[in-house]
């Protein structure tokens, strides 16, 4: 089945490319055809396979990971293209794979959506894993957030070797107990920080209530993030703190930048001895924003932050990493299947730091409910566009001379992506 398997994705995901087809047809063709394809070329690798799973920061932690291990000299296969369903893996495989179906790499870091991490799991059983949180994202799917947190301790138990949790989730956290036989591995926050990144419960507790439940007693963290600063961070591992510059922009960036800290020394080791942490540091200062999520482009001259929201605790943290005024705002919720259906943890979201400056743009399919929503936390709203075209053709045209910032959706961000990449003033920012 190999020698059919591997030639014959390879033609469908070049014949998709030439068409621009989507990234995951090759994966679903491969798939279809022999099953077996991705556990036979994923189980020969010397360091295995890692998943990173989670509901929010998936993307940007796995590309910290990966550059993370590069910079140990290893050769890492990772699912670029964001397709985090598996077979989007299986797509990203035939790309590097060669025409008998060898890869050449050391280890595998793969995001995988939480779902589709457990079929894959199930099929190529990682020997790590990374579980960054659970938040009510995308319920439509997902029915209920307990139901998330079952699908990672899936993931957890699968995993053969080291598994990596959000000490400050108390639903990550509480998978250790699950657990037999792995190595348990924890990051986490200083104290200081903990207002700074609210765990679920913490956001919905009412007002003036006590604190959830967390654990009994807190456990060690391998790595501990101990203070954020507008472009640098201060770390804690082996008794050690040390601090280093950031291009990532957002503080929640920098909670996944003690993740991926925390994965990439297990993987290599741990220890001095199998790492050398001043190059892990070095290399993870020069880690800059993937695609869409706190990415940072130039227009006309004025910089231009996109950022990616999904639920209350991303939306919250995207506006504490902005000063409240100096900046031209706009929004963009679409609620497309990618998005999630239900709108209604916007009101989840406290948006008094826009009070300041207002929003000079709504856009996308449910710009009507944000514009209701802002009103009612006493924002100023300048436009209210559904059709994301002319909305930020607008916004640039009428925020000229002004830092700007867009908060957005899933596809609300490929779109304005899009309608960017059709500006010639335009430039990505390294």
């Amino acid at each position: 089945m190999l020698y059919i398997s591997v030639p014959l994705g390879k033609l469908v995901r070049r014949v998709s490319r030439l068409r621009g087809g989507g990234s995951a047809l090759p994966g679903l063709v491969v798939e279809k055809i022999d099953p077996g394809f991705m556990r036979r070329t994923l189980t020969t690798l010397p360091h295995g396979v890692a998943v990173v799973s989670g509901t929010n920061g998936k993307t940007t932690t796995t590309k910290m990971v990966v550059e993370l291990l590069e910079s140990q000299g290893l050769k890492v296969f990772t699912n670029r293209t964001g397709s985090n369903f598996t077979r989007g893996v299986a797509a990203a495989l035939l790309g590097e794979v060669d025409w008998r179906g060898r890869l050449d790499a050391d280890v595998a870091v793969l995001e995988l959506d939480e779902a589709h991490a457990v079929h894959f799991v199930n099929s190529v059983p990682p020997r790590y894993c990374l579980l960054l949180n659970v938040l009510r994202d995308q319920l439509d799917r997902f029915g209920e957030i307990d139901k998330t947190a079952q699908l990672l301790q899936h993931i957890a138990a699968k995993t053969t070797g080291t598994v990596v949790l959000n000490r400050e989730d108390p639903r990550v956290a509480r998978i250790a107990g699950t657990l037999t036989g792995q190595d348990v591995q924890y990051f986490g926050l200083d104290d200081s920080l903990l207002d700074t990144f609210p765990n679920d419960d913490d956001m919905r507790a009412a007002p003036g209530s006590p604190a959830p439940a967390a654990l009994t007693e807190k456990p060690a963290a391998d790595v501990v993030l101990r203070k954020v600063g507008a472009d640098s961070a201060e770390f804690e591992y082996d008794g050690v703190t040390v601090a280093t510059g950031m291009k990532l922009r957002g503080v929640y960036n920098i909670f996944n930048a003690a993740a991926a800290l925390t994965l990439a020394r297990s993987i290599c080791g741990g220890g001095a001895a199998t790492a050398d942490h001043n190059t892990l540091l070095a290399a993870l200062a020069q880690v800059a924003p993937a695609f869409g999520r706190g990415e940072s482009l130039t227009v006309d001259g004025q910089p231009l932050d996109l950022v990616l929201v999904k639920n209350p605790s991303g939306f919250r943290l995207g506006l504490k990493s902005f000063p409240a005024g100096g900046y031209a705002t706009m929004i963009a919720i679409n609620d497309n299947y990618a998005d999630g259906r239900d709108m209604s943890w916007l009101w989840d979201v406290e948006f008094d730091s826009l009070r300041e400056g207002g929003v000079d743009q709504l856009t996308g399919s449910r710009a009507y409910d944000m514009a209701l929503r802002l009103q009612y936390d006493d924002v100023r709203i300048g436009g209210v566009e559904t059709d994301i075209a002319p909305a930020l053709a607008a916004f640039i045209r009428e925020a000229q001379g002004k830092p700007k910032r867009i908060f957005c959706t899933y596809t609300a961000m490929l779109a304005i992506r899009r309608e960017l990449s059709k500006i010639t003033t335009v430039e990505v920012v390294s």
